[in-house]
């Protein structure tokens, strides 16, 4: 499946499928740059979340990502440089 956005809530749903809610976490909380890490998100939990956003959005998103989305911000960004440049 394609998508052309992707946004804070699309993280998050996709955060909770893959490796559900840390304890004591609130994910409806301010946590655009709040570090993974802080949310109780380890580099499992990232690696499995950037492999399904690899795969529901049909882009391959590099090594990069997973040293520099340290927080929800900068992997949305990402996300959404990845996206604009396969839309140009």
């Amino acid at each position: 499946m394609t998508h052309a956005h992707f946004s804070l809530d699309d993280l998050k749903r996709i955060l909770h499928e893959g490796s559900g809610v840390p304890e004591g976490a609130d994910l409806d909380g301010d946590i655009l740059d709040t570090q993974f890490t802080d949310i109780g998100y380890d580099s499992l939990a990232l690696l499995e979340t950037a492999g399904r956003v690899e795969r529901e959005y049909g882009i391959d998103l590099g090594e990069s990502v997973l040293g520099d989305g340290t927080t929800p911000r900068s992997f949305v960004d990402a996300v959404r440089a990845y996206l604009s440049t396969r839309a140009a």
